[in-house]
């Protein structure tokens, strides 16, 4: 995608429309490559209840992960509520942050590292 859109370095790259979309889709395939265990999915309302990822684990364990490119994350109401629908364990915030830290509601921000060794971690 960014070499049909000419973004030939990661400049050209953070500075284009495509840049939160395109950091989006790679965490996803990140965190489905690091949790073959889980079923995925996404999950989207008409009222506005959004998670970008839901991931289903064997052990019967549901979460639903938000993906954000900045480095001052937040999530709206309707991830939670997207939480609350699929009755969601676990609430992941996955952004470039240093270390990870909790939110209010039980969300948890991590960085990619940390958020694919917690999938992994899953039976």
């Amino acid at each position: 995608m960014h070499a049909l859109l000419g973004l030939t370095n990661l400049e050209s790259t953070l500075g284009h429309p495509v840049a939160g979309a395109s950091w989006e889709g790679f965490m996803i395939e990140q965190l489905l490559a690091a949790a073959p265990q889980a079923e995925a999915s996404f999950y989207r309302t008409s009222h506005g209840a959004e998670a970008d990822l839901v991931l289903d684990f064997r052990n019967g364990e549901t979460w639903v992960v938000e993906i954000k490119r900045t480095s001052a994350p937040t999530v709206s109401k309707g991830f939670h509520q997207a939480a609350a629908d699929v009755r969601a364990i676990r609430k992941l915030l996955v952004a470039p942050v240093a270390a990870p830290y909790p939110m209010r509601d039980g969300v948890e921000v991590m960085n990619p590292l940390t958020a694919a060794a917690r999938v992994m971690g899953q039976p």
